[in-house]
């Protein structure tokens, strides 16, 4: 039996004395480098978790306000750092798994527990007894002898009460107990409405005429699809790794508009409605920040990042947006005019938009994934980003068996330094299924930190939604899969690679606008013809990709780049509208969408379709008024790879540079700082619009 199967096969309740006394969530886990173990932990064991954890806490809690001696560093500071291990354990795992592997009951205890870890979080930063300790630690900062750890620490700890609530007096803690309490349950609402909604349409096509133009790897997937689910034929689902080949490869206009419809209207009314939703999310948001002082909710957040206000994101995000639009619009209209000669009449619809921008890619490049998709081979390709890895920063990748799986896919590596110390263990999720979320994510089981002089090293996860392999054929991603498994893999050495004493500064615990440079420099390598020739070989024959072919590549990397950064920036763009509104918004969602979205738009609307209802980074993933982050990383993640190819793409001059003063270093200081150690500059907009090569 699974360790997925064992974990959700028993549902029913004990006492809570029995679930306290045979909870292995509560107890030390004597597994290799204490590793979730999985098998042991059923759904009734969780609820119980959290409850003991959260009162374990409450009274880490008390021992540092009630404690007799005064105020220092070390006994409050570090030792609210240090609280709440329990619970942080508990509530990463089940959080985590939440995520890949839901269930009905899963997310009926997600909502259970949500208030009471708000509630808690609300009852720690509103005390005012333990925030007049952090406080007289705060104001001795410059006479205490602090390391940069230290003082960052420390102001971040300060800030941290500052920012939620600590300040309000009276009435003003009350309100922003309520409006915190309200988001956490709305934010998880929205994102279980967003996956359900997903999960609720599909489209079975039974006449073999409608997929008899799809490359084989995309019917051959869309047939395990209907065969999974009990149907005939051929099934289209809205995950990603069956509606965008659909939507990429197939004439069949009619199926198109009907998916793309449902696609886009996830969230739209019915039973899975997020509409209303969006509007108290921004409206409760709106709220806090005016309560603690903000005139928008934006001007809250953007504090505490490294683009510091929302004047510095609009700028960034209307510079970028004037010095590629008009290429935008110009790409739009060579497919189209590429479309008009092949018979189409008419508007091109965003339902037409992928097929034909893959013929004319074709056309221009005489590239489409079919030819890639033989030299990606999954299990190359993750041998590849290993092998980068061990290029770059000397770690090795060794699969293990005697650590516990979540779910039969999963597999699980020991990470070692070059010295062979072991820095870390790797999971690796990578197919789609209903219980999981959609896209691709990194997270941690557990961080990195030194407590009590031992070192705790990182349990790190990566999760993605690759092409499934099928009876015939074995996983072969797209380009664009394998430059997500590169994106996400940054994420991971982020993790992996990092040093230091507090786990709540350590690793991707960065401003929001600096934790995408790690991943987004990764994906430089995929289309470098040096780094391809070492591994990219086709999985029947075991010939490398062509000469031709890798040149192709490189000379596609830029295609439609300017309808590409637009796109990007209209999501940028609707996040920033939604969280820069200065007073309650009770108007029509779409309206504010299609206002909001009209500076980017190069496509026909919709009547209908929005974005907005199943935008969960910005409404239940933690992108609020942080969506614009991808574009600022992109601009860091340009100019420092320009460094690279500068002395070379696997330069261990600049490697270590990256490795020691952006890895390693996670939030120990501010991110221009690190950025400029490391780059000798500050970064420039430019170097991304360069890098596009605009024609």
């Amino acid at each position: 039996m699974s360790a997925l199967t064992l974990g959700l096969a028993s549902c029913g309740q004990s006492t809570d004395a029995d679930a306290l006394a045979n909870n292995p969530l509560l107890v030390e886990w004597e597994t290799p480098y204490q590793t979730p173990p999985f098998s042991q932990i059923e759904l009734k064991h969780y609820e119980p978790a959290f409850d003991y954890a959260i009162e374990q806490n409450r009274a880490e809690i008390d021992a540092i306000i009630n404690n007799p001696e005064a105020p220092t560093f070390e006994n409050t500071i570090v030792a609210m750092e240090q609280s709440g291990a329990l619970l942080s354990r508990v509530s990463n795992l089940f959080f985590v798994l939440n995520n890949c592997c839901t269930s009905d009951q899963m997310q009926t205890i997600a909502q259970n527990v949500t208030p009471k870890l708000t509630e808690l979080g609300n009852d720690i930063s509103l005390n005012p007894e333990l925030f007049a300790r952090v406080k007289v630690v705060y104001e001795q900062r410059e006479s205490l002898d602090l390391d940069v750890e230290d003082r960052m620490l420390l102001e971040e700890t300060y800030k941290s009460f500052a920012r939620s609530g600590a300040l309000l007096e009276g009435d003003a803690q009350e309100l922003y107990r309520q409006y915190t309490t309200e988001l956490s349950q709305l934010t998880l609402v929205f994102g279980q409405n967003a996956l359900a909604a997903t999960n609720a349409f599909a489209l079975n096509i039974t006449d073999p005429a409608k997929v008899e133009e799809l490359p084989d790897f995309v019917k051959e997937g869309l047939a395990a699809d209907a065969e999974a689910r009990g149907e005939e034929g051929w099934t289209v689902t809205l995950q990603a790794p069956s509606y965008g080949p659909f939507m990429t490869y197939s004439s069949q206009r009619d199926l198109k508009e009907q998916l793309y419809r449902a696609y886009n209207t996830r969230g739209v009314g019915g039973e899975f409605d997020n509409m209303e939703n969006i509007r108290k999310i921004a409206n409760l948001r709106l709220q806090i920040a005016q309560l603690l002082g903000y005139e928008t909710y934006a001007d809250y957040v953007l504090e505490d990042r490294m683009a510091e206000n929302r004047i510095t994101v609009i700028n960034f995000l209307n510079e970028l947006c004037d010095a590629t639009l008009d290429y935008a619009r110009k790409d739009v209209a060579a497919v189209t005019e590429y479309a008009h000669s092949l018979g189409f009449e008419g508007e091109l619809m965003p339902w037409d938009w992928g097929y034909y921008n893959e013929k004319y890619k074709e056309a221009k490049y005489a590239i489409n994934d079919e030819q890639i998709k033989p030299y990606l081979q999954l299990e190359n390709a993750k041998e590849a980003v290993f092998m980068l890895a061990t290029r770059l920063y000397g770690l090795t990748f060794t699969p293990v068996s005697n650590i516990e799986i979540y779910h039969p896919e999963v597999t699980v590596y020991e990470v070692k330094d070059a010295d062979g110390e072991v820095l870390a263990i790797l999971y690796l999720d990578f197919f789609p299924r209903e219980s999981k979320r959609q896209g691709a994510w990194m997270t941690e089981f557990r961080g990195a930190s030194i407590r009590d002089g031992v070192e705790q090293r990182p349990l790190v996860q990566l999760v993605m939604n690759f092409t499934k392999p099928t009876a015939n054929t074995p996983s072969l991603l797209t380009f664009d899969e394998f430059t997500t498994f590169l994106h996400e893999f940054g994420h991971g050495l982020h993790g992996i690679l990092a040093q230091g004493k507090y786990e709540s500064i350590n690793g991707t615990s960065v401003k929001r606008d600096f934790v995408e440079l790690p991943s987004q420099i990764m994906e430089n390598w995929a289309t470098e013809k040096e780094y391809l020739d070492l591994w990219a070989k086709h999985y029947q024959t075991g010939e490398p990709m062509p000469a031709e072919l890798i040149t192709k590549l490189v000379d596609a990397k830029n295609y439609l780049a300017a309808y590409f950064n637009v796109r990007q920036l209209s999501f940028g763009m609707l996040d920033m509208a939604w969280h820069t509104i200065t007073t309650p918004f009770e108007g029509d969602v779409m309206s504010f969408e299609l206002a909001a979205l009209k500076p980017t738009q190069v496509l026909p609307i919709v009547d209908g379709a929005a974005m907005g209802p199943s935008f969960t980074h910005i409404f239940s993933g933690g992108y609020a008024t942080g969506y614009y982050g991808y574009k600022w990383a992109e601009v860091l993640a340009a100019d420092a790879f320009s460094y690279f190819q500068e002395k070379g793409i696997f330069s261990q001059e600049v490697a270590d540079k990256f490795r020691y003063e952006v890895l390693e270093k996670g939030g120990h200081e501010h991110p221009m700082t690190l950025y400029q150690n490391f780059r000798g500059h500050k970064p420039q907009t430019k170097a991304l619009i360069d890098q596009m090569n605009l024609e």
